[in-house]
């Protein structure tokens, strides 16, 4: 009795073991016959969602126009590296939470100057023997641009009836090459523009042969040294 018992047992467990692979099997397969069609909702729902999100295409246009050309002489003698803040505003103050729009701007930008040698004509050179007067044109601001890629808004804050000003970050933008170029002339970029481009000068002339370089009206140098 015993052994029919255990022959039944194992019979039993033989059934459940081939039921599981059964139920193992059709779980696989519909998985396998469903994979398809899950794939395709992937793809229909990645297809939307750049529809919606497109990627931004840029297209230059073909067709380049040069206004001008130039040909320069400039001695770029020193640049200045600035960093400002710019505060800027629109709306009424009083109603600048309903109306206002602010914003922080951290401006980076560069300031070259030096000496336009374009404008140095014969009448400003005198030799006698190995020595040369020479009498420079005043120095000038080059550039005074705005890093892109270094400025940036810190934070705005825009009342909560308003979109905002649309221009309120262009002129923010205009302020700050304003105030950057202003600064480097209130620090002294021109005198010390000048006083470059003498040592400079005075070196390559007298490497070219002269035994002296004297600079007629020769900028002097600043009291304070420039950082």
């Amino acid at each position: 009795m015993r052994k029919y018992w255990l022959f039944g047992l194992v019979f039993l467990i033989v059934i459940l073991l081939l039921a599981a692979g059964l139920v193992l099997l059709v779980r696989n397969t519909t998985q396998q016959a469903l994979n398809p069609f899950q794939q395709t909702n992937n793809d229909l729902r990645t297809q939307v969602a750049s529809f919606i999100h497109p990627t931004p295409t840029i297209l230059p246009d073909p067709v380049t126009i040069i206004h001008d050309v130039q040909a320069l002489a400039r001695l770029e003698t020193i640049q200045y590296s600035v960093e400002k803040v710019i505060t800027a505003e629109s709306g009424p103050p009083i109603l600048s939470s309903l109306f206002g729009d602010k914003l922080l701007f951290v401006a980076h930008g560069t300031v070259i100057a030096g000496i336009d040698l374009n404008k140095l004509s014969t009448s400003d050179l005198t030799v006698q023997g190995n020595i040369l007067k020479i009498r420079l044109p005043d120095a000038e601001i080059f550039t005074a641009t705005l890093d892109n890629q270094k400025s940036y808004v810190f934070n705005r804050q825009t009342g909560i009836l308003t979109k905002g000003e649309p221009n309120l970050e262009t002129q923010a933008r205009q302020a700050a090459e304003k105030e950057i170029y202003q600064a480097a002339i209130d620090d002294g970029i021109l005198s010390q523009a000048m006083i470059n481009g003498e040592n400079y000068l005075s070196r390559l002339l007298g490497d070219l042969g002269f035994s002296e370089v004297i600079f007629i009206n020769p900028t002097p140098t600043p009291s304070a040294p420039y950082q």
